[in-house]
């Protein structure tokens, strides 16, 4: 049997797996990665995020072509397979997984590939004849779809996230099981592609850690497409059939449509772990507990990333495995959730970041709202992409932003200039700064001077 000695050993090659691999390389350690499959990148890249927004920006480009009056002037018909619309995304893997092995490469840490079993705190096994210990080990296993049972998923009409962008024709209509943010990120495309979608949720609105004024604008563009939402509803039973399947409702109701995403949480990937053997347990959800400095029970052993459960961001991630790594280094973690923004990529997308409206009013902190609508936006008129809006939260007294909100075209990335602020220390953190800036013209960036000077007014 062969052994191998490192400082510090990270299992998975997703995000959190990445950040802090590279961390504790930067930092002078001897780490090594170990990989279950035989490309990098987890699934973030192979499974999830990648392919699943290399699909929505392919449906977004033909739909986008297809409203086109010029595209409709010329007599251009536009009608591409589901095949054809998801090729795209195997060029866009193949090139994060190069520029990925790279990183490992340039870092000197080696992949070894294989699926990683605790004998101890510090020893790991991959096969019978290889055992890799490690002074500090971080666990970045990820997650995958949770499939309940009594749900046949072998079946050719039943999906889930995963499998999913398998499909390769287009149905007529769908039933997609939750309405999270993959649930909700599906219904989009699928209605986009002229699909009847019913989404049904096992709550009573739409995403509930979203502020109350976002969810809504989503819930009233989603109806207006002509998703329909079926609120506050739990499944008893799912049947598949040759033409169809048929989701049976608590309620007494019962969807039949071409296909089904179930799409009602997900489960940590920790079941082949033997966590036993470090007297760490995992969830029912496969979830591990983590500290502020993401350590687990077993001290010298860090879990970061999905596997640690919200807010399951590939972004996230990142950040949490950078922070583990840094905390081995002796350097204590400062990140917090508040610091994180989300990035929802229905239509029109949706970001955010600080506090909601419900949160500061539970909290009894004077604020006041202002908002840009999209509509009024040069650039918007000019894009022909006018629906959306930009809403600040700021203090009364002191102008300081607590939260931003945008949803519209790009929200995922105008957020960026509220967090950029946020971020500063007093007073450079206030609404002075969107007033007092000159923004380019015509731009989208001009909402954050807009929706200033909206919320200033209602001051006096």
């Amino acid at each position: 049997m062969t052994e191998q000695q490192y400082d510090v050993v990270v299992i998975g090659t997703g995000p959190g797996g990445e950040g802090a691999a590279m961390q504790a390389a930067k930092g002078g350690k001897r780490v090594a990665v170990i990989e279950a499959y035989e490309r990098i990148g987890g699934g973030c890249t192979h499974w999830g995020t990648i392919p699943s927004k290399a699909l929505r920006f392919s449906i977004y480009s033909v739909m986008e072509a297809m409203n086109n009056p010029i595209i409709r002037e010329l007599g251009v018909h536009l009608n591409p397979t589901f095949a054809q619309l998801r090729a795209s995304s195997k060029s866009i893997i193949a090139k994060q997984v190069s520029m990925r092995q790279t990183f490992y490469e340039r870092n000197n840490v080696p992949v070894i590939h294989g699926k990683a079993r605790f004998i101890d705190a510090n020893t790991l096994e991959t096969d019978s004849e290889t055992r890799i210990r490690g002074t500090h080990i971080v666990i970045a296993t990820g997650s995958r779809p949770f499939r309940p049972a009594g749900v046949d998923f072998s079946h050719p009409r039943v999906f889930d996230s995963d499998t999913i962008l398998e499909l390769n024709s287009k149905p007529q209509s769908i039933a997609i099981y939750g309405a999270g943010v993959i649930g909700c990120e599906y219904a989009s495309m699928f209605r986009n592609l002229g699909i009847k979608v019913n989404l049904v949720n096992t709550r009573s609105k739409l995403l509930e850690f979203l502020d109350d004024e976002i969810i809504d604008a989503l819930s009233y563009q989603m109806r207006d497409s002509g998703v329909v939402l079926r609120h506050n509803e739990t499944f008893s039973k799912i049947e598949p059939h040759d033409d169809g399947v048929v989701l049976f409702l608590e309620s007494g109701k019962q969807v039949k449509t071409d296909i089904l995403l179930w799409a009602n949480g997900r489960s940590g990937n920790t079941d082949e772990l033997n966590l036993d053997a470090i007297g760490v347990q995992a969830n029912n959800r496969g979830l591990i507990q983590v500290n502020d400095q993401f350590q687990t029970l077993c001290p010298n052993v860090y879990a970061v990333g999905d596997v640690i459960g919200f807010p399951s961001l590939a972004s996230a991630a990142y950040m949490q495995g950078r922070a583990a790594a840094q905390h081995i280094e002796g350097v204590k973690s400062v990140m917090k959730l508040t610091d994180i923004p989300n990035g929802i990529y229905t239509s029109p997308e949706i970001s955010s970041i600080g506090k909601s409206e419900r949160e500061l009013t539970e909290a009894k902190v004077p604020y006041e709202v202002g908002h840009s609508q999209f509509k009024s936006l040069a650039r918007a008129q000019i894009t022909g992409r006018a629906i959306g809006m930009l809403k600040l939260l700021f203090h009364r007294e002191t102008l300081e932003i607590l939260g931003v909100h945008c949803f519209g075209p790009n929200a995922s990335e105008i957020v960026h200039i509220g967090q950029a602020i946020m971020k500063q220390p007093p007073p450079l953190n206030t609404l002075e700064y969107f007033i007092n800036t000159t923004f380019n013209y015509p731009t989208m960036a001009e909402a954050y001077r807009v929706a200033a000077l909206n919320g200033y007014n209602r001051l006096f």
